[in-house]
């Protein structure tokens, strides 16, 4: 299993959707904020439930950016390193990829009526009223 945690909102169907996506297509360990080890959290910023993040060689890399880094480390972005470090380099692609993960964020209600999975959290919370 690769050392790189994917860390989502396990409480959100879109979002349980993506983390399915990328453990599909990468040998992450996916990790929702419900199951976060104290030692994990500790490293998360104070606000970490705002977005999702990537913990990876000694780094968290939050919001858009962890979304950014999962593509580049996944089966996906195959290749795609080099491209993402250039464009790192200009100040208007990380406002645009954190404008967009912030859009995308701000409409998971919505855009879960189209994609979307039943979140582990809600698994866990049915099971308890039983």
């Amino acid at each position: 299993m690769s050392d790189v945690t994917l860390v989502y909102d396990d409480d959100c169907g879109f979002c349980t959707w993506w983390a399915d996506f990328f453990a599909e297509r990468s040998d992450f360990r996916i990790v929702g904020f419900t199951e976060l080890t104290d030692n994990e959290r500790e490293r998360l910023p104070d606000d970490y439930e705002e977005c999702s993040h990537l913990l990876a060689d000694g780094r968290v890399y939050s919001c858009g950016e962890s979304l950014e880094q999962a593509f580049v480390r996944s089966d996906l972005g195959d290749g795609a390193g080099g491209l993402v470090k250039f464009l790192r380099n200009f100040r208007d692609y990380n406002e645009f990829r954190e404008q967009m993960y912030r859009a995308v964020a701000d409409h998971r209600g919505d855009l879960g009526v189209v994609v979307s999975k039943t979140p582990p959290a809600q698994k866990k919370s049915d099971s308890d009223d039983s």
